[in-house]
């Protein structure tokens, strides 16, 4: 069973189909003491970081998520989801993460680009993958990107990379812990085979 993290700022419906697409079971979660009865979870999320983090501490959620993160059970961040993962982010302000990822989130720095990308970086993109259980049966995917703002992390974290203007990490996974800038959900038959794998990731 998959639980999804309502949290008032998700592309929930999205998540939820695409599961139902896989023949898999969902649940969106709002109660923090019921995120433990799942096997694995999905963090979703569209909109600012620091309303998402704000609403993630006002509701106990917060410390929930970083318990289950201990249990060794899987779970994945998509999008905005992704970047609650790290320590920071520099939108609106500084904001601290839920710090399970080392790193920071930072807005796309134009002048390190040769063009004049638009921000926010909108539309089909390529990543280029390692070799990783996630990305099993697909070599560098297109995947649908809507975001403004990155994660700058260490090397090690990083599973795929995307190019926009300039090189970014695009996918991360720290021990138990994954994360996906662009949509799965949204991605066609490559987002749902990446959904597919962290299913079966034990």
């Amino acid at each position: 069973m998959i639980g999804i993290i309502d949290y008032n700022m998700g592309n929930l419906a999205s998540v939820y189909n695409a599961c139902s697409l896989l023949d898999t079971k969902a649940s969106f979660v709002k109660d923090p003491e019921k995120l433990k009865q799942f096997d694995r979870i999905i963090l979703p999320g569209v909109g600012a970081f620091a309303d998402a983090m704000e609403h993630l501490n006002k509701t106990g959620m917060k410390e929930a998520i970083l318990q289950y993160s201990k249990s060794g059970n899987p779970m994945i961040g998509i999008c905005l989801g992704m970047q609650l993962l790290f320590d920071s982010s520099e939108e609106f302000g500084k904001t601290k993460g839920l710090g399970l990822i080392e790193g920071d989130i930072v807005k796309f720095d134009k002048s390190k680009m040769t063009e004049n990308f638009k921000i926010p970086h909108m539309g089909w993109n390529t990543i280029e993958n390692k070799k990783h259980k996630l990305f099993e049966g697909l070599k560098n995917p297109y995947l649908y990107f809507v975001h403004s703002y990155h994660a700058v992390t260490k090397e090690e974290n990083i599973i795929g990379k995307t190019i926009y203007g300039y090189e970014f990490a695009s996918a991360v996974n720290k021990n138990n812990i994954y994360g996906f800038q662009p949509h799965p959900e949204k991605s066609h038959d490559n987002g749902l085979k990446i959904l597919q794998n962290f299913m079966h990731i034990k």
